[in-house]
């Protein structure tokens, strides 16, 4: 039994989420086990580094599986691209050893959001960033963000589904940028509630709409209070940029750099 990391790229529009659910077989999940399974010829089954939403993109969604199944990496990797549907495909693969654990062996995980700022609607931008008419204050989301920072109790930013037995999560670096009708806001931690990036953007969000004092986050993150935090925010701007890993795995750092909508 040999074990393999693999990076898949996906936009997630057309899929329930990456997690393979009875109800339905549109997940990210399914589609991939199906086609590693028709390569290796046995059932394949895989872990990623951090469950998306329905509608959320991946540029690095990392996930592990075991196969008794000897290929070439280029046949893993073209065979399975050969099988997946356009808007799913792997990145690349690499042999790891069995310690190595998609989930539970990442040290951080980042996410990005695409806001398109601008009165009017967009098709061009529809379902690959997420179109807010309102005007936004960037330097009050900014200074609002900081309060996000470090080692906190995230209860006010967590779904009601949420299953971790901790709420507690370490924030490490918070991005918001402007340019021309684009707003990107980019967040790194060790791992996230459920739901926790969308409802941190729809709390952000607010603020710069409604131009609050920035203080405020501090109190919404003290109450330990869903309520107090805003909606989760649209999930069409938002992708997975990926997990990283201790440098003794050897695997390839998520594309922060990238650009993840290429028109903009």
């Amino acid at each position: 039994m040999k074990r393999f990391a693999a990076s898949i790229e996906y936009y997630g529009t057309n899929y329930s989420g990456w997690q393979k659910q009875k109800q339905t077989s549109d997940t990210i999940q399914e589609k991939v086990e199906n086609a590693f399974s028709s390569i290796a010829n046995e059932e394949v089954n895989v872990v990623c580094s951090g469950r998306t939403d329905a509608g959320v993109h991946a540029l690095s969604q990392v996930i592990h599986f075991d196969t008794n199944a000897k290929r070439l990496k280029k046949s893993w990797v073209e065979g399975s691209n050969s099988l997946l549907p356009n808007d799913i495909s792997i990145n690349w693969i690499k042999s790891v050893d069995d310690t190595f654990n998609a989930r539970f062996s990442a040290v951080s995980r980042t996410y990005k959001y695409v806001v398109f700022n601008k009165t009017s609607s967009s098709i061009i931008h529809s379902n690959r960033a997420t179109i807010v008419k309102e005007k936004l204050d960037i330097d009050i989301m900014i200074k609002a963000s900081r309060f996000l920072l470090g080692e906190k109790d995230f209860s006010s930013f967590r779904a009601s589904g949420c299953q971790s037995k901790t709420p507690i999560r370490n924030v490490r670096d918070i991005k918001i940028t402007k340019k021309k009708n684009t707003i990107t806001f980019e967040i790194s931690a060790n791992a996230f509630l459920f739901n926790m990036v969308r409802i941190i953007m729809g709390t952000l969000i607010n603020f710069g709409i409604n131009k609050l004092d920035p203080k405020l986050m501090k109190e919404i993150l003290d109450a330990k209070d869903r309520k107090e935090a805003s909606k989760t925010f649209d999930s069409s701007g938002l992708y997975f940029i990926g997990p990283e890993y201790p440098m003794a795995f050897k695997l390839p750092n998520p594309p922060t750099r990238r650009q993840v909508v290429p028109y903009i």
